[in-house]
């Protein structure tokens, strides 16, 4: 579970627990005093009908069962009369089995009055039984009290209580949410900034006049540390920069130098023709790496200027194509086996693609004659982005799972890394591929061709006019 979740959580359950706590304690109390004052009441009455038996009894009244009938009506109870041994009862009253055994013989046997609350009828209907010995008369009255009120009462209160409990621990669950995205806040914020630097911009930073006071420290530190990060960065690059300037004068005094040479080089021995070839090849090599390397630095610096303009895309391709046939693709011309298929695809707003591509002609040069212009990034219609995909295959063996996230690393050569000679590359160029495609937007990556090879993919996002038309 994330922060956000636990702090829901937590709220939640706190929320549950104590309104289930403070419910149970209210329900339990309720019920103790309700009830005790029901028995209070009932002793009363059962002592006072008790008092009217005995003098009605003194006074001679034999009709026991209309006296209670009376009794009863008028305190809605049910009366039994015990008098010499003798059960008496109202017409529609209960019987004396109903009355709890160890009342009755409290009552009868030891003389003394007694209150028990039990559960009697076939639905479990609670009720107070009060008995009251009549020592002078030698009788005893029993009073029967129906609870089902009470019961009802508790019942209506205890699921009160329940909702109660249940809508406070959603409450407490939405007070929860709150809260979490209240707390959260100003990280999300730090968030934001740390996606932003990882993308390339280093100048973000977090405003201290706006920071939580419980985060200045935090916030203070991010600073600091991405402050030390860019500082190390632009350290970096100008560090490469400088040695990437300081060879080319060197660089160019011995390719001039070798020029000189290979003019006449023919005029040397064999031997001496083999090392002036190597030579070459490794100051080309070399020429190309520091090239390399000043592109990469100035990229790193953070002072490559894009500008972006209006173009076809499969023109654009096929030019590039017919302009480096010479030494197009030097991955896929030294480890792939050559480019065999170099298309331009549209990807539409449905995902579905619309491609061509056509087979190598054996020179190395794929055509591409898909149309398509790309330029600044916006959303299409709807606010869906449309891409221009460029993918290039080759006949090659493939790129294992593991080095397809590697090949687009500096200086990565897979297999070829521990090897010299003529067209080995620099592991710079697919790097160089991947960051002026990001400058763009745009994303690289390779994978399996369906003939068996790699295949290299770009796609560059495609350019939008104000009026939402696709160039």
């Amino acid at each position: 579970m994330g922060i956000g979740a636990r702090i829901t959580a937590i709220f939640g359950l706190g929320a549950l627990l104590l309104s289930f706590s403070m419910g149970g304690l209210s329900y339990f109390t309720a019920r103790h005093f309700l009830l005790a004052e029901r028995e209070t009441a009932a002793q009363t009455q059962a002592f006072a009908n008790a008092l009217v038996v005995l003098k009605e009894i003194a006074g001679g009244n034999t009709q026991y069962e209309t006296l209670l009938g009376q009794l009863d009506s008028a305190s809605a109870s049910n009366s039994i009369l015990v008098h010499k041994s003798k059960v008496y009862s109202s017409p529609l009253g209960i019987s004396e089995s109903s009355i709890p055994a160890e009342l009755r013989s409290e009552v009868l046997s030891g003389g003394t009055a007694a209150t028990q609350t039990y559960v009697s009828g076939p639905h479990g209907q609670p009720q107070i039984v009060v008995g009251v010995p009549i020592p002078s008369v030698h009788a005893a009255y029993f009073e029967v009290f129906s609870l089902s009120d009470l019961g009802h009462t508790l019942r209506v209160l205890g699921i009160t209580l329940v909702g109660t409990g249940v809508v406070t621990t959603v409450l407490g669950i939405v007070l929860g949410r709150f809260a979490s995205r209240r707390s959260l806040r100003p990280l999300a914020g730090v968030s934001r900034a740390a996606v932003a630097i990882a993308g390339g911009r280093l100048d973000t930073r977090l405003a201290p006049e706006a920071a939580d006071p419980d985060l200045e420290g935090l916030t203070s530190s991010f600073n600091t540390m991405v402050d030390q990060l860019q500082a190390r960065i632009e350290r970096e690059a100008r560090f490469n920069s400088d040695v990437s300037h300081e060879l080319r004068s060197p660089l160019t005094t011995l390719s001039a130098s070798l020029e000189v040479l290979e003019a006449d080089r023919y005029n040397l021995p064999p031997r001496a023709q083999r090392a002036l070839q190597l030579l070459g090849d490794d100051l080309r090599r070399f020429q190309r790496m520091v090239g390399d390397l000043l592109e990469m630095s100035r990229a790193d610096a953070g002072s490559v200027d894009v500008f972006l303009e209006e173009v076809n895309v499969g023109e654009l391709v096929q030019r590039a194509v017919e302009a480096g046939m010479r030494s197009l693709g030097n991955g896929a011309a030294n480890y792939g086996g050559g480019a065999t298929v170099i298309s331009v695809s549209t990807l539409d707003r449905t995902g579905s693609r619309e491609s061509t591509g056509s087979p190598d002609n054996g020179d190395g040069a794929g055509r591409a004659e898909r149309g398509g212009r790309i330029g600044r990034v916006g959303p299409g219609p709807d606010d869906v982005p449309t891409v221009i995909e460029i993918a290039v295959e080759d006949a090659g063996p493939g790129i294992s799972d593991v080095e397809r996230t590697k090949v687009f690393d500096r200086f990565y050569r897979g297999s070829a890394s521990g090897r010299r000679g003529t067209g080995t590359g620099t592991g710079l160029g697919l790097a160089l591929v991947a960051e002026h495609v990001r400058l763009m937007h745009g994303e690289t990556w390779v994978e399996a061709a369906p003939s068996g090879g790699a295949r290299f993919v770009v796609t560059l996002p495609v350019f939008v006019d104000d009026e939402g038309q696709d160039w």
